[in-house]
């Protein structure tokens, strides 16, 4: 059984959101032929500026998947540098059941993130319970051996910078506790297959705070 990660852990420099953004592209420029391991906990965050999100946001559900489909016509940024690269993008997505309507929209342009070249699994936040005694696992992501990110949010969900941690242990312990949960994990089309593609559509983010 892997221990578990705690945020109080995840000691580096912090960097401000555009400073984390401009950091992430310069490492990932990097690491040719290697792999990178994402690991996503919360279930609700907040995207204001991207178009998908917003009409999710004002309950538009069919403008919302129309705008995820049209993603795949053209591969997300992070995905076609990753592929011109041959870095292998993995990512786990704890889910926790009923889905919100957060993380129903998000499974959504998962499933097209993962058709793009993202290796994608689902595990369920039971499966992740041992590791959160404490504190929820973190949101963190790894960029070859040697650097991770423990990726900031505000209490709302909206992107708040990162933690850049370069300690060799550290890095080494995110990425196997993140590849253990990925290898336990289901792949992402028979989970939204079953999952996701019967329910309604969800209410939007605005209905749900008024």
């Amino acid at each position: 059984m892997h221990e578990p990660i705690r945020a109080s852990e995840l000691v580096g420099e912090y960097l401000a959101q555009p400073d984390y953004k401009a950091d992430f592209r310069a490492v990932q420029s990097s690491i040719a032929g290697q792999e990178s391991w994402k690991l996503e906990r919360r279930q609700h965050f907040r995207q204001p500026g991207a178009p998908r999100w917003e009409a999710f946001a004002r309950g538009d559900w069919t403008r919302a998947l129309e705008l995820i489909e049209e993603r795949r016509h053209s591969a997300p940024e992070l995905l076609a540098k990753a592929a011109n690269l041959a870095i292998r993008m993995h990512r786990v997505r704890v889910v926790k059941q009923p889905l919100s309507p957060y993380l129903q929209w998000e499974l959504h342009s998962l499933k097209v993130s993962a058709e793009c070249g993202e290796l994608i699994r689902v595990v369920p936040a039971n499966l992740v319970r041992d590791l959160e005694a404490e504190s929820e696992l973190p949101e963190l992501i790894t960029l070859g051996p040697s650097v991770a990110y423990h990726i900031l949010y505000t209490d709302s969900g909206e992107p708040n910078g990162g933690v850049k941690v370069t300690h060799p242990g550290t890095v080494a312990r995110i990425t196997g506790l993140t590849r253990y949960l990925y290898e336990a994990g289901e792949d992402i089309a028979t989970f939204f297959e079953r999952e996701v593609a019967p329910l309604p559509p969800p209410p939007g983010e605005h209905a749900l705070r008024d």
